[in-house]
């Protein structure tokens, strides 16, 4: 399956101008056997801000972030209850202060329950250690314009369906091997409550304990980049989540249903 899409935005005021580019391009083949998931994401964001001196001159302040992700998943099954995989990630992101990140991290997953009954109920433990490549735009808290570094990820998922609907809950942990204090843990939960046939009701929720922003760039942080969020600021915890509706039609049997190491390599 392949995916392209576009999304342009703007808005126009006498003082105030924004343009927002979102582009994405996605490729998968999922078969019982196998999954391969390649995800390209690129946003593009400008705000342009005009203060007039008087009738005659007007001075003019641009602020803008950009971003590109490329998120690849390669999964191979190797029975009905284990599977191993690759997650390989590389992108730029200007709020994160990263002028190239990569990550390499090579992963085996063993679900409790076969594979066979993913449809009714699965409790998986995905491990992955790998590389992680980071080179940055500005230096860093740390003192770093570059890092080569390891780390490892452990990742618990447990979801159950039935007929009115399905609970998903997911426990995941990463470190850096050079120091375990440098670690995050997350915590997300969804409830999928079914309305009527195709219409359904999602509830979900995020809250993720954070003590691994190698890449907090160093210096003071401006009004502007807080107000309009163009850094990424130092932060102990991060709490998100959500309502959702969505109605789902068609053939039953277009798709390959495969839920080895989640979406995306998510693993939720």
């Amino acid at each position: 399956m392949f995916e392209l899409s576009t999304e342009p935005q703007f808005e126009t005021e006498e003082t105030q101008k924004q343009l927002e580019l979102r582009n994405s391009f996605n490729i998968s083949k999922i078969t019982p056997a196998i999954k391969l998931e390649i995800e390209m994401d690129h946003n593009y964001q400008q705000e342009k801000f005009v203060e007039y001196v008087n009738t005659d001159t007007a001075e003019s302040s641009i602020y803008s972030t950009s971003s590109v992700r490329m998120n690849n998943l390669f999964v191979r099954s190797i029975s009905n209850h284990w599977s191993a995989g690759l997650r390989w990630e590389l992108g730029s992101s200007t709020r994160e202060n990263h002028n190239f990140r990569t990550e390499f991290l090579p992963s085996i997953e063993y679900d409790l329950y076969p594979y066979s009954e993913a449809t009714h109920r699965q409790l998986r433990f995905l491990y992955g250690a790998g590389y992680q490549y980071n080179n940055y735009l500005d230096t860093t808290v740390y003192n770093k314009m570059e890092e080569h570094l390891s780390l490892q990820s452990l990742g618990i998922a447990y979801q159950i369906q039935k007929k009115w609907g399905s609970i998903n809950i997911s426990v995941t942990g990463s470190n850096y091997f050079h120091d375990f204090s440098k670690n995050r843990i997350e915590l997300f939960s969804s409830v999928n409550i079914r309305i009527l046939k195709g219409l359904s009701l999602r509830l979900f929720g995020r809250v993720a304990h954070i003590n691994d922003q190698l890449n907090l760039a160093k210096g003071e942080v401006s009004e502007a980049e807080r107000l309009l969020q163009l850094r990424e600021l130092e932060t102990k915890y991060r709490i998100d989540g959500g309502i959702e509706i969505s109605y789902t039609f068609g053939s039953i049997y277009n798709n390959v249903v495969n839920p080895r190491f989640g979406n995306g390599g998510n693993f939720r």
